[in-house]
């Protein structure tokens, strides 16, 4: 059996993510997925947090045909104890990694192979998409207000949408 691994943070899943899923499960028989956790990505120098939790991010994860099992990502330097345990031939990441110090050392351990992006799709794109839409629509909202605002009548705020959405509990375990 031919086992693959791949890691990321697959914050707002997108077809760019499943595309790269299909691929990396095309090369082996088994796919493991490293999901970096929370506090991992919170630690990364300018990473934005994550939209969805760590638990959200697994069940959702979980929930495609091409993932087999997930596993937290919680330090840079594990990936070598993630080869051995999981008995990995190929680890896979996209083109964007591409000989970077951080995954290249893993030639000795198993094969890697860089699969290219997904043209025209990214999550950092659709966060910078969603937050002109949510800057438009406050636009609009205010100009509406103002023009329906009867002459010498206070206008009414529009009031601000809040930078992070509230913490919700964790989906039920499986």
């Amino acid at each position: 059996m031919k086992r693959v691994l791949t890691y990321g943070t697959f914050d707002l899943l997108h077809w760019g993510h499943i595309r790269l899923l299909r691929r990396a499960k095309a090369m082996g028989d088994y796919l493991v997925v490293g999901l970096s956790t929370d506090e991992f990505n919170e630690a990364k120098p300018g990473k934005q947090p994550s939209y969805h939790p760590f638990e959200v991010r697994q069940l959702m994860l979980e929930s495609i045909r091409y993932v087999d099992l997930v596993i937290p990502e919680v330090t840079w330097d594990q990936k070598v104890d993630d080869i051995r345990r999981h008995e990995i031939d190929v680890v896979v990441m996209g083109s964007d990694w591409e000989g970077s110090p951080r995954f290249e050392y893993l030639r000795d351990y198993c094969d890697v192979v860089y699969l290219p992006r997904t043209e025209g799709t990214s999550t950092s794109q659709i966060r910078r998409d969603l937050l002109f839409e949510a800057i438009e629509y406050k636009k609009e909202a205010e100009r509406k207000a103002d023009s329906d605002a009867a002459p010498g009548t206070a206008k009414i705020p529009v009031l601000p949408t809040p930078s992070r959405r509230p913490k919700l509990p964790p989906p039920p375990r499986r």
